[in-house]
């Protein structure tokens, strides 16, 4: 017996109406935007010597991180300074960090453990070279400093390779020409204080809350750093085109410079993972520097100088997939 001609009709109704939703419903997940999951886990962020700008910058910056990506922990690691921060990150002990470009050029360039997979997510700001002497010293120029005692950094620090770098420009051997002093921000203005130390070079943001403090309670002034001698570090090549001639603004340390610019030398920091880190935590991540700008640069100044415009130029390193997929999604 053949069924009804109704019942037919009614049974393809069914199927014909079913295979239409289906197809509707793929259609729409192929038009929808594909939504990835939160980032979440745990995040180590090296950072800085106490009372240096990378720590008072990455204890603010973990603020706004927990409330932009509430699913990730991030755990600040103090550390000695940019070339200690990126043989963390390299090597996967850490996950972020900041680190000045040509300690980046520098790390390459030695082809160090993990070079290859070091990738920039924002230029920050820039660190200005401070050579910081007594007021009442008779020193006048770098090559001043032959036979005295000059905290030039701890080792593994962006501030011992530039002092380094400074000193030889300047005609001097670091280790036979000077008494080179192996200490932070943390320890050089109290040894200078006391007469331990006859100068000290940092390498910073302006201010440096450490130099800042102690213009107000000793009276100390900063050396020149000039065109000529960073005409002789870009001479050297390689790292050092990094380099460029700065002035300190009069009013950065107005106890010290009694209204007067300093010329000095300057480099850009640079925020720094690996190849191993996920898009969208990077992506996130720059994200939240970028919108931090203001919050954070009302604390600590030198975040005031970030800058969406030239975050994205991180020469010399290859900007991470999940850092450009952010830049472009806010190009205009």
């Amino acid at each position: 017996m053949s069924a009804s001609p109704s019942r037919v009709t009614r049974h393809c109704l069914v199927v014909g109406g079913t295979v239409l939703l289906v197809l509707c419903g793929v259609l729409m997940w192929r038009l929808m935007p594909f939504v990835s999951p939160a980032p979440s886990g745990s995040v180590t962020f090296s950072t800085g010597v106490p009372s240096g700008v990378y720590q008072r910058y990455g204890d603010l910056l973990k603020q706004d991180l927990a409330q932009d990506l509430p699913d990730v922990s991030i755990t600040l690691q103090k550390s000695e300074g940019s070339q200690q921060n990126l043989a963390r990150v390299a090597t996967g002990k850490a996950d972020f960090t900041i680190a000045t470009a040509d300690a980046v050029a520098q790390y390459q360039r030695e082809r160090r453990p993990g070079f290859e997979r070091l990738r920039g997510c924002a230029r920050l700001y820039d660190d200005y070279v401070q050579l910081v002497v007594r007021k009442g010293s008779s020193l006048q120029r770098v090559q001043d400093l032959r036979g005295l005692r000059v905290g030039v950094g701890q080792d593994g620090s962006g501030v011992r390779l530039i002092a380094d770098r400074v000193l030889a420009a300047a005609g001097l051997t670091p280790d036979r020409d000077v008494v080179p002093v192996p200490v932070g921000i943390d320890t050089m203005p109290e040894l200078l204080e006391r007469g331990e130390l006859d100068a000290f070079f940092w390498s910073g943001g302006l201010p440096t809350q450490a130099v800042q403090l102690l213009s107000e309670r000793f009276p100390i002034r900063l050396l020149p750093l000039d065109t000529a001698l960073v005409d002789q570090l870009h001479d050297v090549g390689e790292s050092t085109r990094h380099y460029r001639s700065a002035v300190i603004p009069a009013d950065a340390y107005a106890k010290a410079q009694d209204g007067l610019q300093i010329a000095t030398l300057a480099v850009a920091n640079l925020l720094v993972t690996t190849d191993k880190a996920d898009d969208d935590l990077v992506e996130g991540f720059t994200r939240t520097v970028i919108a931090s700008r203001d919050r954070i640069g009302s604390k600590v100044h030198p975040a005031q100088l970030v800058d969406l415009r030239t975050a994205v130029y991180t020469e010399p390193l290859t900007l991470h997939d999940g850092a450009r997929r952010y830049y472009r999604s806010v190009k205009p």
